[in-house]
This record gives C-alpha cells, structure tokens and sequence, in this order.
C-alpha cells in the first residue's frame, strides 16, 4: 500500500510548552487509523499540523504520490489537495435544507460568479442522493438542518466534507455526545468511507474505537507511545501506566 500522508520528525512548541515532540505518522491511500491518548497528548495539535493551521518548527510534511511539502502551503490549499476535517462540534448551514447543504458542500468551482449562477445539475442531485444513502440521511433530504438530532448533524457535516472528494478525512471525536445506536451508524459510515481514502479518527472511546476495527496510534506527550491493533497496544504496559489508569 502506498503511503498517502507522511509526517516526519515534526516539533513544535507554544510558549515554552513541547506539544510535538518528534513525531512522525503515515497512513496509507485507503486505510483507516485511530489515534488516542491522554489530554495533552498532542491528538489537536497533530490534526492542526497536516491541516495547515499551525506551522512546525521542524519536521516534514509530505503528502501524495508526487511527495510534496504541506508545510508552505496554507489552510485553503490544503483542503483543495483533498485533505478535509471535522472538528468535534457539528457546523452545519442550520436554516437550509440536508439536500442544500450537501449541494453546498459539492466540489465546484468557487468563484463568485460560478456560486451566482450556480443551478444544480441532474448529476449534482444525483451526487446528493447518493451522499445522503452514504451517510443514512435519504429520508431527512428536505428537513431544516437545524431540526436534526446532534447526531444526524455529524453525519450530515461528514456527508458534506465526502462531497469535496478528500483523499484524507481528519476526524475529532465524532462519537461524542451520540446514542448507542447512532455511534454504530457513524461506525458503519467511517468504516465505508475508509474503502476508497484514508481516515483518521482521533477518539476517547475505546468501544468506538474496537468497532472500528483498525490500527491504533497513541500518543503521548506529542509523541507516538505505541502502534498497532487496539488489543496490542491496550496491552503495553506504557500505554497502562500514562493512559489506561486514569
């Protein structure tokens, strides 16, 4: 499997305090990974360095088949390589409708006259419905997104961030707050969407994160402490020691 994303040697420090501290990660072109660790562990910081939104002081970030640098690139650009992110609470547009947010959300030309004009296609509603199987929310397509449950919205920003075609999808705790039933059904979504690119779920629950079925990065200390299946590094006595015991 080729590899997708690789972060290399990468530091950083806020004022004194080492958030990363020689880090390196890769994940492949379809894989799905999880990564967890204590509070502090670096888990946001790590997610801010690949999305460009903070700037290591040393380390590489290289990305895709042509191997090229992250690092001089800024928040925009980034997210047009096909790197998409869902922070922990859901943003939706609240007063349109599922099916406009999904519309919104297609990978389009962004110029202003292109949104002015912009009427959507057959394919376009196409792409909508089937985005909408993706993430189980074919019935809700005319509700106010504000109307949904906090967990139908995850689904919807999820299904939102699938409509830009990311080749990497960065995803922050989307267990949170959710039903049984309704972490099973992000379960099913994350699992599908890791057959044709590659997604990083950084997550506190280890039921979740079994479910998921995956490697599992931990880190510690903006280090990695352990890798591997979620029975080999639930097993390190390290991984115990600074994070299983709290």
């Amino acid at each position: 499997m080729s590899t997708l994303l690789e972060v290399s040697g990468v530091s950083v420090t806020f004022d004194g305090f080492r958030a990363i501290n020689n880090l390196s990660f890769q994940i492949g072109e379809a894989e799905m990974r999880a990564v967890i660790g204590p509070n502090g562990a670096g888990k946001t910081t790590f997610m801010d360095i690949v999305t460009g939104k903070t700037r290591p002081d040393e380390g590489r970030v290289i990305w895709g088949e042509k191997s090229i640098s992250l690092l001089g690139m800024n928040e925009a650009r980034i997210a047009q390589e096909g790197i998409g992110r869902k922070f922990q609470k859901p943003t939706v547009f609240e007063e349109q409708t599922v099916q406009e947010n999904l519309l919104m959300a297609l990978k389009k030309p962004r110029g202003w006259f292109a949104v002015l004009t912009y009427r959507p296609s057959d394919a376009d509603l196409a792409k909508v419905d089937d985005l909408a199987a993706q993430i189980g929310l074919t019935d809700q397509l005319t509700r106010t997104s504000g109307e949904l449950s906090h967990g139908q919205k995850q689904w919807l920003e999820i299904g939102m961030l699938l409509a830009q075609e990311p080749r990497l999808l960065l995803v922050d705790e989307p267990a949170a707050g959710m039903t049984p039933a309704e972490r099973e059904h992000t379960t099913d979504i994350l699992v599908e969407a890791a057959k044709t690119r590659a997604v990083v779920v950084v997550e506190h629950d280890m039921e979740f994160v079994r479910r998921l079925n995956c490697k599992v990065t931990v880190l510690h200390e903006g280090a990695v402490l352990a890798e591997g299946s979620l029975d080999h590094v639930t097993a390190d006595q390290n991984v115990i020691d600074v994070y299983l015991e709290r």
